[in-house]
């Protein structure tokens, strides 16, 4: 598989959270760091994810916000 974005993290999912329409991905990409990622419930099915599966996070966004604490 070749892809245009550079943000790609290899990672194992460590858990989800499924609901009736989404589920909830948690991605530890390692080094301390966790993500998450919102996904179809039939994508779930699809890519036969569950606790364990070696996965690849691709990030692509037109922009990134950030805060401070004031």
């Amino acid at each position: 598989m070749k892809l245009s974005a550079r943000n790609i993290l290899k990672g194992k999912v460590t858990g989800i959270d499924k609901g009736q329409v989404t589920a909830v991905v948690t991605v530890n990409i390692g080094g301390g760091n966790v993500i998450t990622s919102s996904i179809t419930m039939a994508a779930l099915k699809e890519l036969k994810l569950r606790k364990g599966s070696d996965v690849h996070a691709v990030i692509k966004a037109s922009e990134v916000i950030l805060g401070v604490d004031e």
